[in-house]
């Protein structure tokens, strides 16, 4: 990995030479040429810092987030999307420069003509609008960073389904998932997010895994917020892939394990009830619904430990179902052909990328391309998906234009 990673900085590193020697076609002001000499030196020197630190400390993973370590690789990120834009603009610059020289010193030679084709001033624009469209994503990582990462949005959802018994109309669940605790570095911040979601005054509240990056203890400074949520009918919850720590090295599979059960007695004592591939029948009146749990269940290299035949062994056919599954491939691989109906199926997982842009009219995610169900409400039949885009951040310690997410589900009949 060690090795990955040199490799890494050194292909960055002949992009920043290259990008530093072909910055003079795109701003003449000498002013603001020094400027971004400065400031491009600077950035250098906390990217290369933070690639140093990796380096350092690899085998050295800590179980809680620093805000100024979060600041530094979330800046080491946005300057790499912004040399990335620069090394394009450069590269479209040369081209234009070799267009040029040919024009002056090729075709024209052999055609003895006096025409010359003159790029310096279209190049000279191209430059500065590549330099300005780069520079549009690297604010906005910076925003993501510094204030995206927290800004929670309350998503509002109607369903409405023939068989919804009549004693739970109108129920309300407040569907949560992707927590990563270990990634957090602002606990007032956190602790904002929860008290939005009990201001929600759910009837359910259902957690779709991932509640830390990979050690138990990450969740231990925030067991106290996480466990003043509840709910009437019960705070339900299933597993995520990073719930079982196979992101981390461990000394012994028994240490794996311990780490694993660690995590259930925190669950336990957070009033969460994990269901892993069983189910809990709720009663109201004399009407029933289940909530049913599976492990984590991903196309490989995730977990496929889900077991959904296994997990419906204690319903009814005919009875409401909800479904947690933390990985949204579950549903078009499991769920939709399983000869039991499932209603509502709740993932998470994706997070979106933490990286879009949902407007009115367009929602796009570099997540649409992994996965086919990324983010939002998806139909197929009469069985329904949510993939929640997640509460926590993870990797990019910011997010941008996707949100993090405390989804309301209303549920109501069909008349």
């Amino acid at each position: 990995m060690i090795k990955r990673i040199l490799i890494f900085v050194t292909i960055l590193l002949v992009l920043d030479i290259y990008i530093i020697t072909s910055f003079k076609s795109y701003v003449t002001n000498s002013t603001y040429k020094t400027t971004f000499k400065w400031f491009y030196a600077m950035s250098m020197l906390v990217s290369y810092g933070c690639f140093t630190l990796i380096i350092l400390k690899f085998n050295e993973r800590p179980t809680q987030a620093n805000l100024f370590i979060n600041l530094l690789f979330g800046y080491t990120f946005a300057f790499i999307v912004l040399k990335i834009g620069l090394f394009f603009a450069a590269f479209f610059d040369d081209i234009l420069r070799i267009i040029e020289f040919v024009g002056k010193y090729g075709w024209n030679y052999l055609k003895n003509s006096k025409t010359v084709v003159d790029f310096g001033e279209r190049r000279k624009f191209i430059g500065q609008v590549g330099l300005g469209l780069a520079s549009i994503p690297f604010f906005s990582m910076l925003y993501g960073i510094t204030k995206g990462k927290y800004n929670y949005k309350v998503k509002e959802i109607a369903l409405t389904f023939k068989n919804l018994p009549k004693s739970f109309e109108g129920l309300k669940i407040v569907h949560i998932s992707d927590i990563h605790s270990g990634s957090f570095d602002d606990i007032e911040e956190v602790k904002r997010g929860v008290d939005l979601i009990k201001q929600q005054k759910a009837d359910l509240i259902l957690f779709t895994g991932d509640l830390v990056n990979n050690d138990a203890v990450e969740i231990v400074p925030y067991k106290n917020i996480f466990g003043s949520m509840t709910a009437p009918l019960g705070v339900f919850s299933s597993l995520g892939n990073h719930d079982y720590g196979t992101h981390k090295r461990w000394k012994t599979k028994e240490e794996k394990q311990q780490n694993l059960e660690t995590l259930f007695q925190h669950q336990k004592d957070m009033g969460f009830e994990l269901l892993n591939n069983t189910s809990k029948t709720i009663q109201k009146n004399k009407d029933t619904i289940a909530v049913v749990g599976v492990e984590n269940w991903g196309k490989p290299p995730f977990p496929q430990k889900g077991d959904l035949s296994q997990a419906l062994e204690n319903t009814e056919s005919d009875q409401f179902k909800i479904l947690l599954s933390h990985d949204p491939t579950h549903w078009d691989e499991k769920v939709i052909p399983h000869k039991e109906h499932i209603d509502l199926t709740l993932s998470g997982h994706t997070h979106g990328m933490q990286f879009g842009i949902e407007i009115p009219g367009i929602k796009w995610s570099p997540s649409k391309y992994i996965y086919k169900r990324w983010a939002g409400l998806y139909k197929n039949a009469n069985q329904y998906l949510y993939v929640n885009r997640g509460f926590g951040f993870l990797g990019f310690p910011g997010r941008v234009g996707i949100w993090p997410e405390i989804t309301v589900l209303t549920l109501s009949r069909k008349s």
